[in-house]
């Protein structure tokens, strides 16, 4: 990774993971995953993500183009691989670090899971707002990461959920915090607990996609919200500053309940851990053979 000489020049960071973009006219900062292998969480992905979140912290709210300053009004975050957002967790390496109960190495990557989410909850400490965009499908850790924004824009075809339970698990890097005060705790318990997978349909029902986009126009959803946004935004912001007031989520929090989810996945049993495989399996089938990634950017 290319670190930046200038702490507004943001767009000239290169990363293995990400590509950014900036919209000027509106100030939308796009950052978008793009992953050639499995699109999970890898630590190189979480790497990239706290790099790029720390130098969004460093910009103070601003952006160099063409040697102008711009501000940074939005954070969307989105991904490029065809059909899927994430499909969470690295379970291979999750797989071999059960197996071998190493526990420092498995809390230092539930750490930086915590670490990556943490700044983008708070709005990076500045007055911009956070967007997600799902055109695909988000899992478990995937899942986790997209709900961290303020907005969540997902397209009919998506499919959502958190299936942890199903190898005896639970998503712990913000899974229940998010949804229950999002939605409720017995949402989120039920939502957790049952390993459904969700359609973007209904979980717009249930309050937790904030906006429903057909098919293909998940990005010109993100511009007509963004554009709707212009004459109210100061009083959004002041709302969501006033919701994290009201009912604050803490870094403590996340770590008490992500150092459960470390203890609980260290008790995992042989037979859990096969049904991880096959989980492991599905996965790494699937995007066996590189697939031709398609560019999902259009400026508003």
């Amino acid at each position: 990774m290319k670190l930046v000489h200038n702490q507004h020049d943001l767009l000239n960071t290169e990363y293995s993971q990400l590509r950014t973009r900036f919209d000027s006219a509106y100030g939308v900062l796009w950052t978008l995953v793009s992953q050639d292998a499995v699109p999970c969480v890898t630590p190189e992905l979480l790497k990239d993500l706290g790099e790029h979140h720390r130098a969004i912290e460093c910009s103070q709210g601003k952006l160099s183009v063409n040697e102008d300053l711009h501000d940074i009004r939005y954070s969307v975050l989105a991904s490029i691989t065809p059909g899927v957002f994430n499909l969470g967790g690295q379970l291979a390496l999750f797989r071999q670090l059960i197996r071998n109960q190493e526990r420092d190495a498995l809390m230092k990557y539930a750490v930086a899971c915590i670490d990556v989410i943490f700044p983008r909850m708070r709005h990076f400490d500045l007055p911009l707002a956070t967007i997600t965009l799902l055109q695909g499908d988000a899992l478990g850790g995937g899942l986790e990461a997209a709900l961290a924004s303020d907005i969540v824009i997902a397209e009919r075809k998506c499919q959502l959920g958190f299936p942890e339970i199903l190898f005896n698990l639970f998503p712990g890097m913000g899974a229940y915090s998010l949804v229950a005060r999002k939605v409720s705790p017995k949402f989120a318990e039920k939502m957790i607990l049952s390993g459904k997978m969700y359609s973007a349909e209904e979980l717009y029902e249930a309050g937790l996609v904030d906006i429903l986009a057909e098919d293909g126009k998940g990005v010109d959803a993100v511009n007509d919200y963004i554009k709707k946004q212009e004459r109210r935004s100061n009083g959004f912001l002041a709302v969501q500053k006033a919701r994290h007031r009201f009912n604050p989520l803490t870094y403590q929090e996340l770590i008490d309940i992500t150092t459960v989810w470390v203890d609980a996945a260290l008790k995992l049993n042989e037979k859990d851990l096969k049904v991880m495989d096959r989980f492991v399996r599905s996965q790494e089938k699937l995007f066996l053979q590189p697939q031709e990634q398609s560019v999902v950017f259009n400026a508003a």
